[in-house]
């Protein structure tokens, strides 16, 4: 795995967030419960102490190292990518040994601590030694990073989020309810009962869970400010769109790599990725590669790249991916999912024109670790056709007869005017401010908007249980929670036809 997998043809700063774990009896063998705690036992948690031997524990929670790293000099970053990779590795196997070891945790209150999380440290600080040593032999000057080697085991009462605290690294403060960020006013608990559930035949015994799952039509109208793009009366902006046709990945283009957080690492991402467009996508794409690589767009002026995470539903059955790295051996499993509809619609500013995305541009939307980074970057929303109305993000959708799961990803669109990536992949672009208006000096870029739909059988929730889920791969600590939804683009669009998108979004047409 790491390069192209082809598969057969079938068809938290919130309310309590809280998982489910494994619990060891008697006798040798595991059983899988359920431990959730609700909004109104949130203060219950301030009296609990931290060990992680103290409450069982559902997952581990790391400092996110990479949103830190700002100020990475170019020459060091490919460098410093293969570390940040390692650290999500070691995360990886500390959270496999906490799932199979449930026995020795329940006869060792310091297990966890000593046998999981200390190791886990120890590896962590070598690592980030690697990483300041890159800085400075690159010229740079690597911050203290020594209180980012711990981590914590999250207790399946509550983990600890630690949004609100000022800590948005997407948009220096700015308000992502408006160009498609995270403003939920439909009240809903965030993830709540986020752990291991074996009755789904999923993944892996890591979600989803029942309590992931909501009916579409109890989700409150309007629930969501998920503003088009498009100027309304009494703006003065850009109006126009222009949609691009690249498919839906008939081509069953897939890999576990990500190019752009994790360059020359195979398997970078530990969880699969649909591609449309350019098809050349894989860790070890150069820009040049990408540039000169085939599309399935319709436009041949659009060579960009198209990515997320595949969905798969749970239904007990084996992908071809089952034995191999991002897939089965990262606790994803089940049925990869093609979606019916892939729409990709670039729109512009409620307050300026837009100017012309540079070539290599790259743009990641959403968290893929938002269920222990918490809820600052997440940034996809889920509903139903008919429904669409109604937007989730914490939730996954249960969606009545006839109508179809749906996806949507509206993605930054203010640039620094500069730079095509940043150290932590995030601070070259800004969502809007409230009026519509780019912020800093960022300039307004044509707005990415992904809209997925999905043709998948609605699941079933009885006495708690969840049948026929689906899920969104992740990395295995996440617990494959629809708040770790993501989506990602390159811009290889040659000069020509952006100036045309440009051209027509600033003059009010309607383009593809």
């Amino acid at each position: 795995m790491g390069r192209n997998t082809r598969k057969r043809r079938t068809p938290l700063a919130t309310k309590a967030i809280a998982a489910s774990a494994a619990l060891a009896l008697g006798g040798g063998g595991l059983i899988w419960a359920n431990f959730y705690a609700s909004a109104d036992e949130e203060s219950s948690y301030g009296n609990q102490t931290r060990s992680a031997g103290a409450a069982q524990v559902a997952t581990i929670n790391c400092p996110d190292v990479g949103q830190q790293l700002t100020n990475v000099p170019r020459s060091a970053r490919r460098g410093v990518a293969r570390e940040l990779a390692l650290l999500d590795r070691q995360i990886t196997d500390a959270y496999t040994r906490l799932a199979s070891t449930r026995q020795a945790q329940a006869g060792d209150a310091s297990y966890v601590n000593n046998a999981i999380l200390g190791p886990l440290k120890s590896k962590r600080t070598a690592t980030l030694d690697r990483i300041g040593i890159n800085i400075n032999r690159a010229g740079g000057k690597a911050p203290q990073m020594g209180d980012l080697a711990e981590c914590e085991g999250v207790p399946a009462e509550q983990p600890d989020t630690n949004v609100g605290e000022g800590d948005d690294q997407n948009n220096d403060g700015q308000d992502q309810g408006q160009d498609g960020g995270q403003d939920q006013g439909d009240g809903q608990d965030q993830g709540q009962d986020g752990g291991q559930d074996q009755g789904n035949g999923g993944q892996a015994g890591n979600g989803p869970v029942a309590d992931d799952f909501v009916n579409i039509e109890n989700v409150q109208p309007n629930s969501r400010n998920l503003p088009n793009g498009l100027a309304a009366n009494g703006d003065t902006g850009s109006t126009g769109s222009f949609t691009t046709n690249c498919g839906t990945n008939e081509n069953e283009n897939r890999n576990s790599d990500n190019v752009i957080v994790a360059p020359g690492v195979s398997n970078g991402a530990q969880h699969q990725h649909d591609y449309v467009g350019n098809q050349n996508n894989n860790a070890f794409a150069s820009d040049q590669d990408l540039a000169n690589g085939q599309t399935t767009c319709q436009n041949q002026g659009d060579r960009s790249s198209y990515f997320w995470p595949v969905l798969r539903v749970q239904d007990g059955q084996n992908d071809i991916d089952a034995n191999a790295p991002g897939g089965g051996q990262d606790s994803n499993v089940g049925t990869i999912q093609q979606a019916s509809e892939a729409q990709l619609t670039f729109v512009g500013n409620r307050t300026s024109e837009v100017v012309a995305m540079p070539s290599a541009l790259r743009i990641i939307t959403g968290d893929a670790k938002a269920f222990t980074n918490g809820l600052a970057n997440a940034n996809t929303s889920w509903s139903c056709t008919g429904f669409e109305d109604r937007q989730v993000t914490d939730k996954y959708p249960i969606c009545p007869q006839g109508s179809s799961v749906v996806r949507t990803s509206n993605f930054q669109s203010c640039w620094d005017g500069q730079n095509t990536d940043s150290a932590n992949h995030r601070t070259h672009v800004a969502f809007v401010q409230a009026d519509g208006s780019c912020a800093n000096g960022f300039q307004a870029i044509p707005q990415l908007q992904v809209r997925l739909v999905y043709d998948v059988q609605a699941p079933q929730i009885e006495n708690g249980q969840v049948t026929n889920a689906f899920a969104v791969d992740s990395f295995p600590e996440q617990l494959h929670k629809p708040i770790t939804d993501h989506n990602d683009f390159i811009n290889f669009f040659d000069e020509n036809t952006m100036n045309q998108m440009v051209d027509c979004i600033n003059t009010g047409q309607d383009c593809q």
